[in-house]
């Protein structure tokens, strides 16, 4: 699938850039056309004249050499690429592109490329789990830049640890899953939700959850990667909508399900991975409730928020998919089948938020698919991006048997 693909290859500083020269082998094996970009840190552990031999063409090193005066030089390979790899990827490289500098022939031509981009990171582990890195992990994520993320393994530093840049026959993988993404959802309207709701109580409080959005967010990243016009209904987070969607910010459950049944009646499929607070207080104070110092106690009082997958299940139309999510932490097939059945879903996506690196707050998850057939399907602990991709999977599948009705 990468016969014939223009590939640009960006090789940073790190004493991963050997693996490097390998990855190239591996492309131009795989009949891509291969150009290579370096930076100067990348320079002192490998040399051009490897990449050059491999690839039969010129390494770009520096912005201010050209050696043909027609053209710009980062402007023609951007132009000219049809995926961009980094690999390496260092700290200082992934810090430089979520801030959009332009300081060297890489970053230059980075910024101008329009195809999609690819980093495997390459360092230190605790450099690779710090927040700042992470932070700049995110940035990029929400440009829809794609991560193969690094390995677990002995480290240049003498020990074990997760920071190795995947192996360059991983990586050629993972361009040539990218390369065979389907674009079957070309023309389908998606609506998906994220985040939690908050429930106010007064101006400065509200009754919430734990969710970051990180699941839903994912999965609007991987229906758009499959060419579908995404509707991304969320909660209140920290993270940037990604590009492309159609952004649509709420508060409460009730302002959720409105978007939600005003949005879904013109689309093909909706996802709903939103938290939403099952209760919300029967008043809402307009002003801030004083404490009585008289009464150490106060008493709140709730009353159910709508069912939104209970509405939607009454106007589905019978091409229509709908995928919830259910996050438990007891008997998981049960509740999660009860679901399914309940609000007449096609999917639902359970999973237990008690278990380590599951649920809100992180990037990993991992989930029980159960389709409307009864088939029930548990991954791995995978990233999020990863159980999005899957999710999208099972859904094309849904919509071609729902077409095919």
């Amino acid at each position: 699938m990468l016969k014939n693909k223009n590939i640009t290859l960006y090789v940073t500083g790190s004493i991963a850039a050997y693996k490097a020269l390998t990855l190239t082998r591996l492309l131009v094996k795989a009949q891509a056309n291969v150009r290579v970009v370096m930076t100067e840190a990348a320079q002192k552990f490998v040399t051009p004249l490897s990449f050059q031999t491999l690839t039969k063409n010129r390494v770009l090193t520096d912005s201010f050499e050209s050696v043909n005066p027609a053209v710009v030089d980062h402007v023609e390979l951007a132009r000219w690429s049809d995926l961009a790899i980094i690999a390496p990827a260092s700290a200082d490289f992934i810090g430089k592109m979520a801030q959009g500098l332009a300081d060297d022939m890489a970053c230059l031509t980075l910024l101008a490329t329009n195809a999609p981009k690819f980093i495997a990171p390459a360092m230190n582990d605790q450099m690779w789990l710090s927040p700042a890195v992470q932070r700049n992990v995110h940035i990029l994520q929400n440009d829809e830049v794609h991560f193969i993320d690094p390995d677990t393994g002995f480290l240049a530093e003498g020990y074990e640890g997760k920071g190795r840049m995947a192996e360059p026959a991983e990586i050629v993988n993972s361009l040539i899953a990218f390369s065979n993404l389907s674009k079957e959802l070309v023309g389908k309207k998606v609506v998906v939700t994220a985040g939690g709701t908050q429930e106010r109580i007064d101006p400065v409080r509200f009754i919430g959850n734990d969710s970051s959005g990180k699941m839903g967010y994912a999965v609007a990243r991987a229906f758009l990667a499959r060419g579908a016009e995404v509707t991304l209904i969320s909660g209140p987070t920290k993270l940037t909508p990604p590009n492309n969607v159609k952004f649509i910010s709420i508060e409460s459950a009730a302002e959720l399900q409105d978007q939600v049944i005003k949005n879904f009646a013109t689309s093909d499929i909706l996802v709903m991975a939103a938290a939403v607070a099952d209760f919300k207080p029967v008043k809402q104070s307009k002003q801030k409730i004083k404490k009585d110092p008289t009464n150490d106690r106060w008493t709140l009082e709730l009353t159910k928020n709508p069912d939104i997958l209970q509405a939607v299940a009454k106007i589905k139309r019978l091409n229509q998919v709908t995928v919830g999510f259910a996050a438990e932490t007891t008997d998981l097939i049960n509740h999660a089948t009860k679901k399914l059945c309940e609000k007449s879903l096609d999917l639902v996506v359970a999973n237990d938020v008690s278990q380590p690196g599951v649920g809100f707050n992180v990037d990993t998850n991992q989930v029980t698919f159960i389709s409307s057939d009864k088939t029930v399907e548990s991954t791995e602990l995978l990233t999020k991006s990863e159980i999005a991709e899957l999710l999208v999977d099972k859904v094309i599948k849904k919509t071609a048997k729902s077409n095919s009705i």
